[in-house]
């Protein structure tokens, strides 16, 4: 009998959902510098702030969204979880009316036009940027539902040799939303008004839990899945004869954290998620501070699309293929297999030390170092997602993953908020604040890249020394 291939239909929803997901993360990002900042005079401090918050609550509920997740059901829990954010980025388009009426201004041109640094600037400055936290707040408790939910489908839908290959592909569904966002956003933002922006991109995600309540079931229940299929999905069990009996047994969350193979996932997150959130979202200001090209000009959305276009390629070809070649080619147990080619993977991030230095060059050169430095990182989230399947039952699965998504957002609080401190700081402090031979904003933004080039090694390491081989979590 030739069996089914469901499991890659629900993998192609998976990369739909990750690709909406990271598309309202961005339009924040792609929006802020050229259209809305003026409007509600914000500094990069305002910003910073702004996705600090978006951060720190996204990383509060992780911790909870996985064990959401593990109690309602992937189904359902899915289907919250895109409605939650789907309004979430909806209602960002309402905080210009809102913050309008508020201060009693008669039009938004009104508002544009108030001086700088006059207090009625000030006091709209403040009144915009907690309601954009409100709005990135309710963003957050959906989208953290995303991944462990996303994680718990590819845990039920494959064996251990394809998990990376099908993490890789739904997982670029970030680098694809980033890639399409800058060749849409900017100029939807332009054409229609950046509250549209919002709009448009978030209805997207209502459309999806159409086809989600439609199309998943778990693989024994599915109509869809045949008996072949469904013995290749079963296949570790079939090795491991007692596996099924724990795999359906839950892991208090506060039992989680006794393992050291939790630790290892949380090390694994937070020395690395930052680096991603802060390229995600400071890409655009980047090339827009440093040489001068706006989201909606040509340049800028092209320097973008190439970073997002090489780091879809890149991750897509190594970060399935390197693990399954480790396993089935050189005989490696699925963990010992992910960490060789994780190791692999931590290198790419190093080239971000020439971002700097090259883009004195062409902005070309920071495009092509920051787009392989976000490759390596999409390939290492791929295999570090997997490691929680290799190692821990499937109805942990969720929570697990949902506390390293928890970690994840601490990091990128703490690089956020300090990247908007940091380059206001260094703005202002101009040849003053100096750094590898680079002064002002650009020593501010070398500093960062320095980080980004040590994160993964630093990760790799603490992770071999807490769990230097593989060990089944025995519940």
């Amino acid at each position: 009998m030739n069996k089914s291939n469901w499991r890659w239909y629900l993998c192609a929803l998976l990369f739909f959902a990750t690709t909406v997901n990271y598309l309202d993360r961005q339009v924040l990002s792609l929006t802020w510098k050229d259209f809305i900042a003026p409007e509600f005079h914000w500094s990069n401090s305002d910003y910073g702030t702004i996705t600090a918050a978006f951060s720190i609550f996204y990383a509060f509920v992780s911790l909870f969204a996985g064990k959401f997740i593990d109690w309602v059901g992937t189904r359902r829990g899915y289907l919250i979880a895109i409605f939650v954010w789907s309004l979430g980025a909806c209602l960002h388009a309402s905080c210009g009316w809102l913050t309008m009426h508020i201060h009693g201004l008669e039009s938004l041109e009104a508002m544009r036009l108030v001086e700088s640094g006059s207090a009625m600037a000030l006091a709209i400055s403040s009144t915009s940027v907690w309601l954009f936290m409100a709005c990135r707040v309710i963003l957050a408790v959906g989208e953290s539902g995303n991944f462990p939910a996303a994680i718990k489908v590819t845990t039920e839908y494959f064996p251990k040799k394809d998990r990376a290959l099908a993490t890789s592909i739904f997982n670029s569904g970030a680098s694809v939303g980033a890639l399409v966002a800058p060749v849409t956003i900017p100029f939807l933002a332009r054409a229609y008004g950046w509250e549209w922006a919002f709009i448009i991109i978030g209805a997207l995600g209502f459309l999806w839990m159409g086809f989600w309540g439609t199309m998943y079931e778990k693989p024994e229940k599915s109509s869809h899945v045949n008996q072949a299929e469904l013995e290749y999905i079963n296949q570790d069990e079939a090795e491991v004869p007692s596996a099924p009996a724990s795999e359906s047994a839950g892991i208090s969350l506060f039992r989680c954290f006794t393992f050291r193979q939790t630790w290892a996932y949380i090390c694994g997150k937070f020395f690395t998620d930052g680096v991603w959130w802060f390229l995600l979202f400071w890409a655009p200001a980047y090339f827009s501070d440093q040489y001068g090209y706006r989201s909606d000009s040509t340049m800028g959305a092209t320097l973008i699309f190439i970073v997002y276009l090489i780091v879809t390629i890149v991750s897509i070809a190594a970060g399935g293929y390197l693990p399954k070649y480790f396993m089935e080619r050189r005989g490696m147990e699925a963990y010992s297999g992910r960490l060789r080619a994780m190791l692999l993977f931590a290198f790419l991030p190093v080239f971000s030390l020439f971002a700097q230095p090259l883009g004195q060059l062409s902005a070309w050169w920071p495009a092509i170092i920051i787009g392989l430095a976000g490759a390596g990182h999409q390939s290492w989230s791929a295999n570090l997602y997997n490691t929680v399947g290799d190692m821990f039952p499937k109805s942990a699965v969720a929570t697990i993953t949902g506390i390293g998504t928890m970690t994840g957002g601490i990091a990128s609080f703490i690089i956020n908020k300090g990247a908007g401190w940091l380059f206001d700081y260094s703005d202002a402090q101009g040849a003053a604040f100096q750094f590898l031979g680079f002064e002002g904003k650009e020593a501010g933004y070398m500093m960062v890249f320095c980080y980004c080039a040590v994160a993964y090694l630093i990760a790799w390491s603490c992770m071999k020394s807490l769990v230097p081989r593989y060990k089944k979590v025995e519940v």
